[in-house]
């Protein structure tokens, strides 16, 4: 494969993207607080998470590891970054949410599994064969330093939301209560808001239109979710803060 071709099938990719972002402001995916009947066969919430991440890291992985030359230390910390993102969404998360009973359709799971496998493709695919050599040089370089603050920031306001939320879960007597301080005062979904802001993060830090792809899918995709679980809450509580944003402060 060409560079030139490489670079083709990455912006299809995120042409595809947005296609999908179009069709997700109009159709929720039905799992999680959004599950329902109808898309066919039922599986395990706790599987699907596991299913539906764990390739990203394997592909990953693979393509990075299994390359020819000689891997420099800046490298080693974008698959270090990216490997502890997946080995904590397809590792430790699905056992930590209060999932049990429930069940989500096979059909998303392997929409996830598909997008995981081009999603880690592409970006494996550019550290071991299209990406320049990041030498030393790269620490100081003002993308390495601002994309590294982004991708750490994102990351922790992803993983407090996270503990948040899951702490929230289980002490609620019918299973969801209004989230309440920190970024929660600003968006129903800071979980999302960090993850848009690490994979922005790792975009800028690695300056790679594969990351880059990344990080457009990975708004795409949460945007849309956010609004649904902001209109969800809403129906849910009617004293849900009405100045609350879905994802963005101030603005969606």
């Amino acid at each position: 494969m060409t560079g030139v071709l490489f670079e083709s099938i990455v912006l299809g990719w995120i042409v595809i993207g947005f296609v999908v972002f179009i069709v997700l402001l109009f159709v929720t995916a039905p799992y999680g607080r959004h599950s329902k009947s109808g898309w066919g066969l039922m599986i395990p919430n706790r599987v699907g998470w596991i299913l539906m991440e764990i390739p990203s890291l394997l592909v990953f992985s693979y393509f990075f590891l299994f390359r020819e030359g000689r891997i420099e230390p800046v490298t080693w910390i974008f698959f270090g970054l990216y490997a502890a993102h997946y080995i904590n969404r397809s590792l430790i998360y699905p056992f930590r949410i209060r999932t049990s009973g429930k069940k989500m359709p096979m059909i998303i799971a392997v929409f996830a599994i598909f997008f995981n496998l081009v999603n880690g493709s592409l970006n494996g695919l550019y550290f071991s064969r299209f990406s320049p050599e990041y030498g030393p040089d790269w620490f100081m370089d003002i993308r390495f330093i601002l994309g590294l603050l982004l991708f750490i920031g994102g990351a922790v306001i992803n993983l407090r939301a996270d503990n948040y939320l899951i702490r929230l879960r289980r002490n609620a007597v019918n299973g969801y209560k209004i989230p309440e301080g920190g970024l929660f005062n600003l968006v129903s979904c800071p979980n999302f808001l960090g993850e848009i802001i690490e994979w922005t993060g790792f975009a800028i830090m690695t300056w790679s239109p594969a990351a880059l792809a990344f990080a457009l899918w990975t708004a795409f995709n949460l945007l849309p979710r956010g609004i649904e679980h902001h209109k969800w809450y809403h129906t849910q509580f009617t004293d849900y803060p009405s100045s609350r944003k879905a994802v963005l402060p101030y603005l969606i």
